[in-house]
């Protein structure tokens, strides 16, 4: 099976220097490799192709016979690394946290592993009778979620 550290620094090579960044590396046992890549402003098809020849440069296909994948992260898939939440600033996300619980709003902020999502709430507003709509902010723990994903508006 082919060494997902071997890989993973073929990746890393490529992308130095670049403003694309690794979302993920999967192999399977029987040596599938998918790459995933993204960038502020989407994956071109070309990049993913210079950096498919660029792996099977250097990978040898005597030593061991591989399939290889190379794409963009899918827009509208879960975020898997930070970047992903940085890029999506100001946009529309949805949250499934580890309660099950779903909320829709604009992700607002990102600091480390936490970001906070800004979500229009019925709230009870003292001397009213009924609640009102207002924004609520909503922090989160990126590895505290079951997923967080940009939602894909056609408005």
């Amino acid at each position: 099976m082919i060494d997902k550290s071997v890989v993973k620094s073929l990746v890393d090579e490529w992308l130095e220097g670049k403003e694309y960044f690794l979302v993920d590396i999967e192999i399977s046992q029987d040596d599938r490799i998918v790459v995933e890549i993204d960038h502020a402003d989407g994956v071109w098809i070309e990049d993913c192709v210079e950096l498919s020849k660029y792996i099977e440069d250097r990978l040898s296909r005597d030593e061991q016979d591989y399939e290889l994948e190379v794409g963009s992260a899918g827009l509208g898939q879960p975020f898997k690394v930070p970047q992903q939440y940085i890029n999506f600033i100001g946009k529309e996300v949805e949250v499934l946290d580890t309660d099950g619980r779903k909320v829709k709003g604009i992700l607002k902020s990102v600091e480390g592993n936490d970001f906070t999502v800004t979500v229009e709430e019925k709230v009870k507003v003292e001397g009213k009778k009924r609640p009102q709509l207002q924004e609520v902010d909503h922090t989160y723990q990126m590895d505290q979620v079951k997923y967080t994903k940009y939602l894909i508006s056609f408005k």
